[in-house]
């Protein structure tokens, strides 16, 4: 665990200890991305926007440019459609007034602002994430640190695989995809045509698309970018499958941006659940502060190490956790 801080305490001032003792990998008039996540609309247990704005004035202070930002999202909710995630953010006090930055969408506010980046792993040859990447010279990845329904547990890694990941590959990561048309719900809008990359998507004349099978390579471009979900999202797929994705996807990216990136994970508020859900749910383990490193795997590996693994064992039992951390050893996603 070498190159690992730890604070405890749970105000901003502890947070501003932590960054205080961290080597910015910054330089002057940077632009850096803080990459959160501001909580779905009706979610109680998300950071408050005042941990953000510490990290902001840590960095406006040596003349770097920060903006916040997260990317949509594939269900329905306050966060999949940019403007409203944007007012989702808003609503929990992220705005660019209260943290003094730009507040953004990674991944542009129709959700095309996208490229592939090489992947050379097991599951993917490529990796389709948020064009943010291209606009930002390093970045800061703030974790809230806690339950997940499909992880066991979310922290740095899954901040950086499904945080700055397209909806597409959001997809990809839960299942093996092809469109499945929910009739009732088309508008015969035309955009799965549009955006499908083999013309396996066709909108006859007054009449609902049909999808060739054969010629659809599963990029699910066209299940994540449907406006009406009018084709059907798929969420199963072999547990331990999930999280070999999950890392994968992570370590790709990381390759990309690795160098000039920071990692925050905050034990705070540790509740049962992702922020991605509405509502209140219930915390599962006591406060222990803040834990910053320069890898995810190992933050990641810190805290847990800190919190211990029975609270997300007991919240979300027979979930292979630990397959992350083995598949990110067989994989070198190391530091």
């Amino acid at each position: 665990m070498s190159g690992i801080l730890r604070v405890s305490g749970h105000t901003p001032e502890t947070l501003r200890r932590l960054l205080d003792g961290m080597i910015k990998p910054f330089t002057r008039g940077d632009k850096v991305g803080i990459k959160i996540h501001w909580g779905e609309k009706g979610n109680e247990g998300f950071l408050s926007p005042l941990y953000t704005r510490e990290i902001v004035r840590w960095l406006l202070e040596s003349d770097i440019h920060p903006f916040v930002f997260d990317t949509t999202v594939l269900y329905s909710g306050g966060r999949r459609i940019a403007a409203d995630s944007l007012k989702t953010a808003a609503d929990h006090g992220f705005t660019e007034a209260a943290l003094g930055c730009p507040v953004l969408i990674g991944d542009g506010m129709d959700g095309r602002d996208i490229l592939d980046i090489p992947s050379g792993y097991r599951h993917f040859p490529m990796v389709q994430v948020a064009g943010i990447i291209r606009k930002a010279d390093g970045f800061v990845i703030f974790s809230h640190f806690k339950g997940h329904i499909e992880s066991a547990f979310g922290g740095a890694i899954k901040n950086i695989s499904m945080g700055f990941a397209s909806r597409a590959q959001k997809q990809r990561m839960h299942a093996d995809a092809h469109p499945r048309l929910i009739r009732k719900k088309c508008t015969r809008c035309g955009v799965c045509v549009e955006v499908c990359p083999t013309g396996a998507a066709v909108l006859p004349s007054e009449a609902e698309p049909v999808y060739d099978l054969k010629t659809c390579i599963g990029c699910s471009q066209c299940i994540a970018l449907c406006p009406q979900m009018a084709l059907k999202i798929i969420w199963d797929t072999d547990v331990k499958l999930f999280q070999e994705r999950l890392v994968e996807t992570a370590a790709a990216l990381w390759n990309a941006i690795g160098k000039k990136t920071l990692i925050i994970n905050a034990l705070l508020n540790i509740t049962a659940e992702c922020d991605c859900l509405e509502g209140k749910h219930p915390i599962i383990a006591n406060d222990y502060g803040f834990i910053g490193g320069s890898h995810p795997l190992t933050v990641d590996a810190a805290s847990l190490k800190q919190i211990g693994s029975g609270p997300f064992d007991r919240a979300h039992p027979g979930l292979p956790w630990a397959r992350q951390f083995e598949f990110a050893q067989e994989i070198g996603f190391t530091p």
